[in-house]
């Protein structure tokens, strides 16, 4: 299967730069998974495409400042790093720029001195294994010198970077945000409430998996990074019995749907437990646990308009972006929505 099969031509006007003032208010499609007319409204009116019984599982993953700027201790040259992964006590996997001069036992300091990083060993992702020393300690040093990594196709932005955290974000560890769920507000999911659909939250910690450009040209031959995951045993036990009841488990995200499909134990049910995961969803895979997902536009020939793919169909989804330019929807992390039923 051909990278080039998942391309489509899109206006760079329709590349969302900020966050609509109001998260509910961005556009929804709704599309078929089977094909089919669509429809078109905006996010809040969601609440009437869920039916009760229902459970809708949001990521309750929250985005890090995890883009460091510092400089070398040996030349003073200056150096930007992109945590993507923990992996263990003031361990990180990270991305070095420029990579090149970022040799091992090389030191780096942030902020004179607030922290300081020794390069351990190259990564797989074709980073860097980093030890940071932080008398102050991490989570505090990160936060006091951290920039929010938001996406390269986001040239400025200088509003508020919360924007760019789910409302319901509660566990640190992402370095990019589960975007579908930029558009919930603490009202609208009340109101998912009220109306006899259950929320849960999973966890995946969203890293360069998830992002990285597809640099081959058969779909086949991508290789994803791993991200950790966690479903708790009270979470995987409400799931587990949405399919006796007759409801529909809607995953609110790629990133959610790669958790729950991880986890699976059979048609509709999922296995309690954590770790990291690997999947790699395109057309051909068949889904064990959902029956719906709302998601956001994708990059052309990226991996997560691949799964939108395997889910509903290449040519419908295509179909659907060619309408979603026509009538210029916005596209990316602080575009507009699709819900997939």
């Amino acid at each position: 299967m051909k990278v080039s099969d998942f391309d489509y031509e899109l206006p760079a006007r329709l590349i969302a730069q900020d966050p609509l003032p109001h998260r509910d208010e961005s556009r929804l499609m709704v599309v078929g998974r089977g094909g089919g007319v669509f429809s078109h409204g905006k996010f809040k009116d969601i609440v009437d495409y869920l039916c009760p019984g229902d459970v809708l599982v949001l990521n309750d993953t929250k985005v890090i400042p995890a883009r460091l700027e510092g400089v070398r201790e040996d030349t003073g040259g200056r150096v930007e790093v992109l945590l993507l992964r923990e992996a263990g006590e003031g361990l990180w996997e990270a991305l070095v720029k420029p990579g090149r001069r970022a040799r091992l036992g090389s030191r780096l300091v942030f902020g004179e001195g607030v922290m300081v990083g020794t390069l351990l060993e190259r990564t797989g992702a074709g980073g860097r294994l980093i030890r940071f020393e932080c008398p102050a300690g991490f989570r505090e040093a990160i936060e006091k010198l951290g920039k929010m990594p938001l996406p390269p196709y986001i040239k400025k932005y200088p509003g508020d970077p919360g924007r760019y955290q789910t409302v319901y974000a509660r566990r640190e560890g992402s370095v990019a945000a589960p975007t579908a769920g930029l558009h919930f507000t603490g009202d609208l999911l009340e109101r998912i409430k009220d109306s006899g659909v259950k929320v849960l939250t999973v966890l995946l910690h969203v890293g360069i998996g998830t992002f990285r450009p597809v640099s081959v040209g058969e779909v086949e031959n991508h290789r994803m990074h791993e991200e950790y995951y966690e479903i708790s045993p009270d979470t995987a036990k409400a799931i587990n019995a949405v399919k006796d009841s007759g409801g529909r488990i809607i995953a609110v995200g790629t990133t959610t749907v790669r958790c729950l499909e991880a986890s699976a134990a059979g048609p509709g049910r999922v296995r309690a437990g954590s770790g990291l995961t690997d999947i790699f969803i395109y057309p051909g895979y068949r889904f064990k646990v959902i029956q719906g997902m709302i998601t956001n536009f994708h990059l052309p020939k990226s991996t997560l308009i691949m799964m939108v793919s395997a889910f509903a169909g290449r040519e419908n989804i295509l179909r659907a972006y060619r309408e979603a330019v026509e009538r210029e929807y916005r596209f990316f992390s602080f575009g507009d929505a699709m819900l997939i039923i």
